[in-house]
């Protein structure tokens, strides 16, 4: 059965957010975030992009190419829940979709012409989110994700377009390498040192040559070119979690070593978040008594990969599970809600100083160990001085 995979992308998503929020910012060139001397581009409109303006370039920059821009701080709370009624509105007419994203959503339609034309309920998303929420959509519709997601960025914003099956190679074969996705900045060197700019070039060029020079990708990359993609739409209740958990050696009524543990496992947690790129938009904890009595409250959050940013709902649950005159032999949280990206790190003033520095903590645990540095609020006396009698787990989960 011929696969019929739609991409759908809000465009310019922060800035088409803060444009609902104050209609004047319209046509303008908005930039999102970066609003300080030392701060990074979030986001942009279409009319700063033609300026030059892009995400995670430096405001300095920003300004120098943009000097009528608008900079807008942002706010990643009012995007979480936008996005959330983006995908409440597509799970709601789709048979099977996945988030990708913040802002991206793939959905699969194949066998549904039988029941509905997929276009049309592409069309009837786009113009539901438009009516709604006044955000506008690109869409497409291809034989797979891959396409279908190099094809919506080729007709963004607020483009639509259909690839249909036995002509994706055709379609793919004028568009520069770098419009392929996870062409990273050296592979794209490698292949114009060899005189390879195009996506027909990549396509023709000698397997073992590219084997040659780029190892088992030069095999996957040729495929891609050629518009081959098997890869799966993936629904949210099969997208991964990540977790970690510590069983005490003795168990323990002390909040302050509780609350300190948190910390400690929302370290290891977002630092697993962000080895893959990730950002969670829920986050649970869960408690385990002494008599076993297990309790889990879970809340949504605004999306992130950032431990701060989670701490104080994580206190908050919990708050709402302990019992002072129990006490506690197991502490755990589990993130879920897991997309692709990490905007949010880069959105307020500082933000590439907050990066930076998260990125280096974790090369440092990656190089070192895990713990190697940690934040001094996750320094405690553990209810057993001898470390080697503490269990630790962290888990991904599909």
């Amino acid at each position: 059965m011929q696969r019929r995979i739609a991409h759908i992308d809000l465009d310019a998503f922060f800035v088409s957010v803060e444009r609902v929020k104050n209609p004047d910012l319209v046509g303008k060139p908005v930039i999102v975030g970066g609003t300080g001397s030392r701060g990074v581009v979030s986001s942009c409109s279409y009319e700063a992009r033609q300026k030059g303006v892009r995400s995670a370039m430096p405001a300095f920059k920003a300004r120098a190419l943009c000097p009528d821009g608008i900079f807008v701080r942002g706010n990643m709370a009012d995007y979480s829940a936008f996005s959330r009624k983006v995908t409440d509105i597509i799970c709601g007419m789709s048979p099977l979709v996945e988030k990708a994203s913040i802002d991206e959503f793939y959905i699969d339609l194949t066998g549904m012409d039988k029941y509905l034309q997929p276009w049309q309920l592409l069309i009837g998303i786009k113009q539901r989110i438009k009516d709604e929420l006044k955000l506008p959509v690109s869409f497409a519709l291809a034989p797979n994700k891959l396409l279908s997601k190099i094809a919506t960025n080729e007709v963004k914003p607020n483009g639509l377009i259909e690839v249909p099956a036995g002509t994706e190679a055709a379609y793919l074969a004028p568009l520069d390498i770098s419009k392929m996705p996870g062409l990273g900045p050296k592979t794209e060197q490698i292949l114009r040192q060899n005189n390879i700019h195009t996506l027909s070039a990549l396509a023709g060029t000698s397997t073992t040559l590219l084997q040659q020079w780029l190892g088992k990708n030069g095999f996957d990359l040729q495929r891609k070119a050629l518009g081959i993609d098997d890869a799966a739409v993936v629904p949210a209740r099969d997208q991964k979690s990540i977790s970690a958990e510590e069983t005490f050696a003795s168990d323990t009524t002390d909040l302050d070593f509780l609350e300190k543990e948190i910390l400690r496992l929302l370290e290891k947690a977002c630092g697993a978040l962000r080895k893959r790129n990730l950002m969670a938009g829920c986050i649970g904890i869960k408690l385990r008594y002494q008599n076993f009595d297990t309790l889990q409250h879970q809340k949504t959050v605004s999306y992130t990969a950032n431990e701060s940013n989670l701490l104080t709902n994580a206190r908050l649950l919990l708050s709402e599970l302990w019992d002072n005159q129990k006490p506690v032999r197991l502490i755990g949280i589990r993130l879920t809600q897991l997309i692709q990206g990490q905007a949010q790190l880069l959105l307020f003033d500082g933000g590439q100083e907050q990066t930076s520095l998260l990125q280096a903590l974790d090369a440092i645990n990656a190089s070192m160990g895990a713990g190697t540095v940690r934040r001094a609020g996750t320094v405690t006396n553990t209810p057993d001085s001898d470390a080697t009698g503490w269990h630790n787990r962290l888990a991904e989960k599909q």
